[in-house]
């Protein structure tokens, strides 16, 4: 990992149970120039689907370019082309996995840790942020806090039970996270919490023609609040 310039290769995350006969799932490690230099802060990223998503690929892209050592990686159920999410004790411990790929090589190993998500690798990363892995934060993208159009059971235990501060990027048609349940329920969190809202977005972060605005200005608006939030973590170390 000491190249001199911003790498991106596919590795493979083993899968701790085997899974619609995958015993592991591709992932995208961006490597850092010189990395491990500077504050060795690490990003990891649970995508939405098993497509390509230009969002997270410019979170990507941009971060490892500013000496973040990135990950993006998808469901194992994602992967395979299915349709319905893996249960969540599998999707969890695939999390887990890709957390531990990091460390595995000690002397390039990241100091700081922020795992996050979006839509569904958002849900499974609040539920990993539960779990003992050392983090600094956790951020959520588009989180699904409710099925559609219905707030009356709303996803929050693993939200209750975190520690580490938490972003929320959310859009303001989110018809998976009816905003003022979403405020509601932060207001009872104990963990630092932030929410950042995109005007006229929707669940997957998506804005509509008539915006004015096009889709490469939301990805650099929601970057741009993440790295926020993360200098503001780590006390501007970053």
């Amino acid at each position: 990992m000491s190249d001199a310039a911003p790498q991106f290769e596919e590795i493979k995350i083993p899968l701790p149970d085997r899974l619609h006969d995958l015993d592991a799932v591709t992932g995208l490690l961006g490597i850092p120039e010189w990395w491990p230099t500077g504050s060795r802060v690490a990003v990891v990223i649970a995508r939405a689907s098993g497509e390509a998503d230009p969002m997270i690929e410019h979170i990507q892209r941009e971060l490892t370019a500013k000496k973040i050592l990135t990950l993006s990686f998808p469901m194992p159920y994602m992967q395979a082309g299915k349709k319905g999410p893996d249960d969540m004790r599998f999707m969890k411990r695939t999390y887990q996995a890709a957390v531990a790929l990091l460390a595995q090589d000690p002397s390039a190993a990241p100091a700081h840790v922020f795992i996050g998500g979006k839509n569904t690798g958002a849900l499974v990363a609040a539920h990993a942020a539960t779990t003992r892995i050392r983090i600094e934060g956790l951020f959520l993208l588009g989180f699904p806090l409710h099925k559609q159009d219905d707030p009356s059971d709303p996803r929050s235990e693993q939200l209750f039970r975190a520690i580490t501060p938490m972003l929320f990027v959310q859009g303001q048609r989110d018809r998976h996270c009816d905003l003022p349940t979403l405020r509601r329920t932060l207001s009872r969190v104990g963990a630092p919490v932030q929410l950042h809202v995109v005007d006229e977005a929707d669940h997957q972060l998506r804005v509509p023609k008539r915006s004015g605005r096009k889709s490469e200005q939301v990805s650099a608006e929601v970057l741009a609040a993440l790295e926020g939030w993360m200098k503001k973590t780590l006390g501007g170390a970053s």
